[in-house]
């Protein structure tokens, strides 16, 4: 997510369904406490994971 890809983009990539990007985005924010991927790639950006 932090590269800015869509759902169907990362799902490709990883080999994975589309729903089952989405539940792990959604249950990634609801972890870390945020409300959308643009905190999720600032979070990752700032802890240097891209």
């Amino acid at each position: 997510m932090a590269e800015g890809r869509s759902n169907a983009e990362a799902a490709a990539a990883l080999e994975v369904g589309v729903a089952t990007v989405k539940t792990h985005l959604t249950n990634s924010l609801a972890k870390l406490q945020l409300t959308n991927r643009v905190q999720l790639a600032l979070l990752a950006h700032d802890a240097g994971l891209v």
